[in-house]
């Protein structure tokens, strides 16, 4: 019989090479994270040099090392919350219900990702919400008890634009962007606001009849 010829030791070593080359490809495939465009990777852990990390990437992807380090994604989906504060003291310590929608979502912002990051992280969208809406009640209390009733009634735009500013200030502490405010309605305990309106359109009748009548 022919004898098979044997296998040099630099085949052997270029086979063996070509096996862990194929093996390390498979283990960084595993270890390669993805980041769709709406939302944010947040590496964590530990380097290679054994110092403590934290990355956060918006978009492409990033290897996360076995062992070493570990991933979690925050989505930066809209979240509708509808807010029901009820109750609150107008300047002229008058009662207020004003039930309202907000369109919030995670900030994009570096600064407040980073919030975020610190604040939300492996947090469930319920959680988020009750987060987001204590403030906001907080901070909707405040703007009522410095406008008048009036004030809140004839510009609603100025009342929006305050509730804006105030709740989209202490929401970008704990990572969340407020993208929109919607009130729904106002009503107050005492019918000043009905009283308002009837008073109001008691004026443009008189006015109307007194043109006509000129």
């Amino acid at each position: 019989s022919t004898p098979q010829p044997s296998l040099g030791v630099a085949e052997v070593m270029g086979g063996l090479a070509g096996v862990a080359a194929v093996g390390l490809s498979a283990v960084g495939l595993m270890c390669y994270r993805r980041v769709p465009p709406n939302k944010a990777l947040v590496v964590y852990g530990r380097s290679l040099i054994g110092q403590n990390m934290k990355q956060t990437y918006t978009g492409g992807g990033a290897f996360v090392l076995p062992v070493l380090q570990a991933s979690s994604q925050l989505s930066f989906t809209p979240m509708p919350l509808e807010v029901s504060l009820k109750g609150a003291l107008s300047l002229e310590k008058i009662r207020l219900d004003v039930p309202s929608v907000f369109t919030i979502a995670v900030g994009k912002e570096e600064a407040v990702l980073d919030n975020a990051t610190v604040r939300l992280l492996d947090l469930k969208t319920n959680e988020i919400r009750l987060q987001a809406e204590e403030i906001i009640l907080g901070q909707l209390r405040q703007v009522v008890a410095t406008l008048t009733i009036e004030e809140i009634n004839q510009d609603r735009q100025r009342f929006m634009d305050e509730i804006s500013d105030h709740c989209s200030t202490e929401l970008k502490k704990i990572g969340i962007e407020l993208l929109n405010v919607n009130i729904t309605n106002i009503d107050d305990h005492d019918g000043v606001i009905i009283a308002m309106g009837r008073n109001a359109a008691a004026k443009a009748v008189e006015k109307a009849n007194v043109e006509v009548a000129v």
